[in-house]
């Protein structure tokens, strides 16, 4: 059998020895959500419960080889290198999960291997060497010196708790971790499937800082093979590891060429001049729908391109007969006008007029390019003072960036303030539309469907005499998401001010159309709904066909 493995290659072929379905259907495994990291896990516990590789019967037996590992921890002590165990208790056959193989036997953990404590090694207390110095979950620096000469495994203790890695070479584990050197007759890479196998995670004492103990390691009931087997054991696993990372990189591959096919694509879509041309260019693509949106990430996707369209006048055909938009625009500086006028609003600062440089794309006749702040009164939230906490004291809602969800919906409440705690935060009424102006979900949008008052990391916008269905979605558009990163300072915490918030463009159509815009925008988001359920309930389906094929 090749030791080299390819993804090219029929898999079926270097799994004969293991249970039918999953010869037949391992690139199916494969291919299901998740499919490979259990096919690993799913190849560690054959290979742990003896599944993997045939029983050899000129193999000496793992009993004798646990009288010379009992021999040489008994010489051990005797010369006082090292202490005596403590007793374990017997292994009684509730606690054995599978038939034991030929020639294998039960033993608790801690009568074979045993844990050891790292030493610390501040980052500041190492010198410029090539010894690596392992921590809980891997390799963290290096040093000039060695704690530990033999190739062992290393555990995490504290932090990433039962993390297993293994070191070939001479190293230095600090003291969040734990160190196993196999006795003789035990291979150290059987040593570390067989740790990896047992999640030591589960054990974790759920404290502040996570960590295990080694006492409850020890109890471990686990099979070990004769010594033999050991070998053929670890050969057998690195091949099909190696087929699991072809598969892997595989997988990988394809999805970033269908990442890539799915946007050039959908980009073409924006490159028609008009809605009679996009439908020509749309039924090109349709086509190849199947296998386009074979996946949830392209049907996202799909969805930006649609409110992309909408907000380019690509979607609707235009009606010449339509009130164009700059007449709208002179609507609502008159509405605007008059509410100040009654002072329900304060008066505005003028914006500034919109070069041509400025415009990032050509719009249809009757549309104009506007600034989001002449389109109806915004503002930005505030938090209570916490020194008042009669401010809290209430049932008004209040909300901050973790109740709008970045599909555009907002969640109940967390906190509720008085209405004393609403003056010094700001209010939006069902329909107005609140965005997230700092942080890492800088850019998330949605409509209000309920009164809220909301904290000074959200602006939000009253829109007059318009659509607010339609600014959403002109706000949720990647164009317009990437205005506002364009315009956010600070690389580290992304920010920006509400004064360059009223400044960004936004395309509006009159508003007849917009009406018409959004209709549309609904029935295919509705199809696009459908059909993430479906591949979502195909994904199910293929998931729970692997996990029977698995465990058939």
């Amino acid at each position: 059998m090749s030791a080299v493995l390819t993804a090219q290659e029929p898999s079926a072929k270097y799994l004969v020895n293991l249970q039918p379905p999953l010869v037949r259907h391992f690139d199916l495994i494969a291919q299901a959500p998740g499919g490979v990291a259990r096919l690993r896990e799913l190849i560690l516990t054959l290979a742990v419960q003896g599944k993997l590789v045939p029983q050899d019967p000129r193999d000496e037996p793992a009993s004798e080889l646990l009288k010379k590992i009992r021999a040489e921890k008994d010489r051990l002590i005797a010369e006082g290198k090292i202490k005596r165990d403590k007793a374990l208790a017997e292994i009684d056959d509730e606690e054995k999960p599978f038939e034991l193989p030929h020639g294998w036997q039960w033993v608790r953990l801690g009568s074979v291997f045993k844990l050891e404590y790292g030493s610390a090694m501040p980052e500041k207390s190492r010198l410029h060497g090539d010894i690596p110095v392992y921590g809980s979950n891997g390799i963290v620096g290096f040093h000039n010196e060695s704690l530990i000469q033999s190739p062992s495994l290393i555990v995490g203790r504290k932090g990433s708790v039962g993390a297993v890695n293994m070191s070939l070479s001479a190293f230095w584990p600090i003291d969040t971790s734990y160190f196993v050197t196999p006795p003789s007759g035990i291979d150290l890479r059987f040593s570390y499937f067989l740790f990896v196998s047992l999640k030591l995670g589960k054990h974790d004492k759920a404290t502040a800082i996570p960590g295990i103990n080694r006492n409850d390691v020890y109890k471990e009931v686990v099979a070990l093979p004769p010594e033999s087997e050991q070998s053929r054991i670890v050969t057998r696993v690195e091949e099909l590891m190696q087929l699991c990372d072809a598969l892997e990189a595989q997988g990988q591959l394809e999805a970033e060429q269908h990442a890539r096919l799915v946007s050039t694509l959908f980009s073409s879509l924006l490159q028609s001049d008009t809605p009679e041309a996009l439908v020509n260019n749309w039924q090109r693509i349709a086509t190849h729908f199947d296998v386009l949106l074979d996946r949830p990430e392209a049907v996202d996707a799909l969805e930006q391109t649609i409110l992309q369209l909408a907000v380019r006048g690509l979607l609707v055909p235009q009606d010449p007969t339509d009130e164009p938009a700059n007449v709208l625009l002179q609507k609502i500086r008159t509405e605007k006008d008059h509410l100040i006028a009654q002072g329900k609003i304060k008066r505005d600062k003028p914006l500034p007029p919109i070069t041509d440089k400025e415009k990032p794309f050509e719009l249809p006749q009757g549309w104009e390019w506007v600034r989001l702040g002449s389109l109806g009164v915004t503002q930005t939230g505030g938090t209570p003072a916490s020194s008042k906490p009669e401010y809290f004291d209430g049932n008004f809602p209040f909300i901050g960036p973790g109740q709008i969800t970045p599909n555009g919906q907002i969640l109940s409440a967390e906190k509720f303030i008085s209405e004393l705690g609403t003056l010094e935060s700001a209010v939006v009424e069902p329909g107005d539309i609140l965005m997230v102006c700092i942080g890492g979900s800088i850019g998330k949008c949605a409509a209000a469907t309920f009164p809220t008052a909301f904290n000074q990391q959200i602006n939000s916008i009253h829109p007059l005499l318009l659509s607010s269905e339609y600014v959403l979605n002109a706000m949720s558009s990647i164009d317009f998401t990437q205005a506002v990163l364009s315009a956010a300072t600070g690389s580290a915490t992304p920010i920006i001010s509400k004064g360059k918030w009223d400044l960004l463009l936004l395309p509006l159509p009159p508003r007849v159309e917009q009406s018409r815009i959004v209709t549309r925008v609904n029935e295919l988001r509705s199809l696009c709904d459908d059909l993430r359920q479906r591949l979502e309930a195909a994904q199910a389906m293929q998931s729970h066909l692997a996990d029977a094929l698995v465990t058939g």
